[in-house]
C-alpha cells in the first residue's frame, strides 16, 4: 500500500499512464465533461474536494509544461485566478467555450467538488528529463 501521494487507485493509475504532451483537465463540478477522455470523478459534496486541494495534489506528482484556463476566471472567480497565476506564471487564457473545445482532446479529466465558477485548468504534461 502507498503511504503518501495520491491514494485514489483510479487516479494514481491514470496518472501513471500519462505521457509527454498529454492533457489533463482539472475541473469544477459544473464543467461539462467531454466524451472520450478517461474520467476520475472525485466530487463528493459541493466544495469537497476543492479545486485547490486536487490541483496541488496533482502538481506534486506531475511534470507540467503548460496550463490553459478560461479568461472568465479573472472576473468570476478571483480566488481561482490567483491560485492559477501562482502555480502557472505562463498561464494561457482562452474563452471558456474554447477551453471546453480543447478539453475534448484531454487524455484525463479529474472532476473536483469545487462549486465556484471557472475553477478549471487544462494541464499539458511535460517530461522529467
Amino acid at each position: 500500500m502507498k503511504k503518501h501521494g495520491i491514494l485514489n487507485r483510479q487516479l494514481s493509475g491514470a496518472l501513471a499512464a500519462l505521457g509527454h504532451g498529454d492533457g489533463v483537465l482539472v475541473c469544477d463540478a459544473g464543467m461539462p465533461i467531454p466524451d472520450g477522455p478517461r474520467v476520475v470523478d472525485l466530487a463528493f459534496r459541493a466544495g469537497v474536494p476543492s479545486f485547490a486541494e486536487v490541483l496541488d495534489g496533482l502538481l506534486a506528482e506531475l511534470v507540467v509544461e503548460g496550463a490553459t484556463a478560461a479568461a472568465e476566471v479573472r472576473d468570476a472567480n478571483p480566488a481561482a485566478a490567483e491560485l492559477l497565476d501562482g502555480r502557472f506564471p505562463a498561464l494561457t487564457l482562452v474563452p471558456h467555450e474554447r477551453l471546453k473545445e480543447l478539453s475534448a482532446g484531454a487524455r484525463l479529466v479529474v472532476r473536483t467538488g469545487e462549486a465556484r465558477p471557472y475553477a478549471n485548468v487544462l494541464l499539458r504534461c511535460g517530461v522529467f528529463f
